[in-house]
C-alpha cells in the first residue's frame, strides 16, 4: 500500500488531513509559535513519509504545545489527533528507571545491592549484577539476539516469565566492565521493581509514577480506539506490520502514551512530583566503568537510565530515543528551563529524533543571548542557492515567502552527495528540502532544515542569507541564498 502523500503546511493534507494543534487563534500573537510548530510537523510527515506522528511541548507545566500529523491508521483513514496512543519503545526505559529511582528513595530498593538478593529464583550463573548497572547498562547482559527473532509472538503472563526467555544466556562483559546496551536488562530490572514495590511492574508504574497520564502496555494490536496501528517501510512503500506482544520487555521498550502524557511525565520528573529533586538530579549523573570512566556513546552520557548531553546552544538536555517495530520516539528534557518535548511516530524510520524534538520546541525557548538584535528579514528576493557540504559545492533554485511572519522556503537538491545520503534510508526521498523560520518575524535566523532524516538546526549568518549547520556528525552545511542565478 502506497504511503499516503501529505500537502505541506498546516491546513490540508489528502483525504482532508490537517496539522492540529487547536489552541491560539490566528491572530493571537501568542500562538505564533504553536503554528510553527504546527508547520514544523506537518512538513516532516511530508518529508519522511511516515504515515503519523505526534508531539508536545511541555513548559512549567503547562502544555504549551500539542500536535498532530497525518494518519494513524491508513486502512480506515483515521487521523492522528491529540488523544493517540504511540509505542514509546526504549523511552519506555526511562518510566522503568524512574520507577526504580522512586523505589530507592523509599528505602525499598538497594540500587547497588545485587538483584540476585531480591530474585531468589533466578536460576542464572551470572556474576552479582545490580540495578544501577542495569539501568546504564553496564550489567554486561545482552541486547537482543537471533534467538529473539519472533519474540512479539507470544504472550507472557509475568515478568518471571520473560526473563526465562534469556536466563540462560551468557554475560557479555563482566558487570562494571563495559557499556553493553540491553532491553534485557530493563526487563530482568522490571522484575526487581516487582519485588520491592510487591506487585506487577505495570501496576506500580500506574499507581506511583504516571498516575492519571495515558501511559501504559502498549495497545497497538488491541484495536483500542485510540491505539495507533504501526507500520513500515518496504522498498519505498508503506505496509501495515503484524500484531507484536511487548509482554517481554514492557520496562524496555513495551510501554506506550499519547505525546503529551510523555512529555508531561517528565515535566513531572523535573519539578519532584515523581522523584525528589535531588533523587532526579543523581540520575543525570554518568554512571563509571570500573576503570573510572563515565558511560557513555556517541555524543551523550549515561546515567541512571537518563542520559545527558548538550543541545545546538550548549544547554544541558536529558533525553532518550527509541525505535522498535512500528515506533519512533524521543523524549528530551531541559532540567534548568522546566521545558519537555516529545515526538512519537506510528512506523519506524532513520532519524536524528532528539534533535527533531529540540526543533519542535524551539519555537518555545528563549533565544540566546546573539539572537537578540534587530530580526533579519525573511528572503523573499532569494531565487537561488550555493551550498557547501562536506563532501563539495552544489547549488539550485530556491523559493521563499512569509506569511504572518513565519519565513518558508524550498530549495531543490540536486543530485550529488547531500541527496543520496539523505536518500539512502528506508523513508520517503527528497528531491528538495523546505526551510522554516522557527521565529516568528526573525527571518531565518534560526530555521529547520526539514529532510527525510528529521528536522535539523540552522543558524543564519547577520545578513540573514547565509545559514549553516551540520547534518549528523561531522557533516557541516552552509547554505547562500542569491537573488539571481547561482553558480552551479
Amino acid at each position: 500500500m502506497p504511503y499516503p502523500r501529505v500537502i505541506v503546511g498546516t491546513t490540508l493534507v489528502l483525504a482532508s488531513l490537517a496539522s492540529t494543534s487547536g489552541r491560539a487563534q490566528d491572530g493571537d500573537e501568542g500562538g505564533r509559535p504553536r503554528r510553527v510548530a504546527d508547520q514544523l510537523l506537518a512538513a516532516l510527515v511530508e518529508a519522511n513519509g511516515v504515515p503519523g506522528m505526534g508531539a508536545a511541548v511541555v513548559v512549567d507545566g503547562r502544555v504549551a504545545w500539542h500536535g498532530s500529523a497525518g494518519l494513524r491508521d491508513i486502512e480506515a483513514g483515521v487521523p492522528v489527533d491529540r488523544h493517540t496512543e504511540f509505542r514509546l519503545a526504549s523511552v519506555s526505559k526511562l518510566v522503568a528507571a524512574t520507577a526504580a529511582a522512586k523505589l530507592a528513595e523509599a528505602g525499598r530498593l538497594d540500587p547497588d545491592a545485587p538483584v540476585q538478593a531480591s530474585l531468589p529464583w533466578l536460576q542464572a550463573e551470572w556474576a552479582p549484577l545490580t540495578p544501577r548497572q542495569l539501568a546504564a547498562h553496564t550489567s554486561g547482559m545482552p541486547h537482543y539476539q537471533e534467538a529473539d527473532r519472533n519474540r512479539g509472538a507470544t504472550r507472557y503472563p509475568s515478568v518471571r516469565a520473560a526473563v526465562d526467555l534469556f536466563d540462560d544466556r551468557e554475560l557479555l562483559a563482566a558487570p562494571g566492565e563495559a557499556y553493553v546496551y540491553s532491553s534485557w536488562g530493563y526487563t530482568l530490572l522490571s522484575a526487581a521493581i516487582e519485588a520491592a514495590a510487591g506487585k506487577p511492574f505495570l501496576d506500580y508504574v500506574a499507581s506511583e509514577v504516571t498516575p492519571g497520564l495515558a501511559i501504559g502496555p502498549d495497545a497497538s494490536d488491541s484495536g483500542g480506539p485510540r491505539a495507533s496501528r504501526n507500520y513500515g517501510f518496504s522498498d519505498g512503500r508503506i505496509e501495515r506490520l503484524p500484531a507484536h506482544d511487548f509482554s517481554y520487555t514492557w520496562a524496555g521498550g513495551g510501554l506506550s502514551a499519547t505525546p503529551e502524557a510523555i512529555a508531561l511525565f517528565g515535566d513531572r520528573v523535573m519539578d519532584g512530583e515523581v522523584v525528589s529533586k535531588r533523587t532526579f538530579q543523581s540520575m543525570l549523573v554518568p554512571a563509571r566503568l570500573a576503570d573510572g570512566s563515565a558511560v557513555g556513546e556517541r555524543d551523550f552520557q549515561v546515567g541512571f537510565g537518563w542520559r545527558t548531553s548538550r543541545d545546538t546552544d550548549g544547554e544541558t538536555i536529558a533525553h532518550h530515543a527509541g525505535a522498535t517495530v512500528g515506533a519512533r520516539s524521543a523524549l528530551v528534557l531541559w532540567p534548568t528551563r522546566r521545558v519537555a518535548a516529545s515526538v512519537l511516530s506510528n512506523a519506524e524510520w532513520i532519524a536524528s529524533i532528539e534533535r527533531t524534538a529540540e526543533m519542535l520546541a524551539a519555537p518555545f525557548q528563549p533565544r540566546r543571548a546573539p539572537e537578540a538584535g534587530p530580526a533579519p528579514a525573511c528572503p523573499v528576493d532569494a531565487i537561488a542557492y550555493v551550498a557547501d557540504y562536506a563532501e563539495g559545492r552544489f547549488g539550485g533554485d530556491a523559493t521563499f515567502s512569509a506569511q504572518d511572519g513565519i519565513c518558508r522556503g524550498r530549495i531543490q537538491l540536486p543530485e550529488g552527495p547531500l541527496r543520496a545520503w539523505l536518500n539512502g534510508f528506508p523513508q520517503r526521498d527528497a528531491e528538495s528540502l523546505e526551510i522554516i523560520g522557527v521565529h516568528a518575524g526573525a527571518g531565518l535566523r534560526r530555521a529547520a532544515l526539514v529532510t527525510p532524516i528529521g528536522l535539523l538546526d540552522l543558524r543564519a549568518d547577520p545578513d540573514g542569507r547565509t545559514l549553516r549547520g551540520e547534518l549528523g556528525s561531522s557533516r557541516p552545511l552552509v547554505i547562500r541564498l542569491a537573488e539571481g542565478a547561482a553558480n552551479r
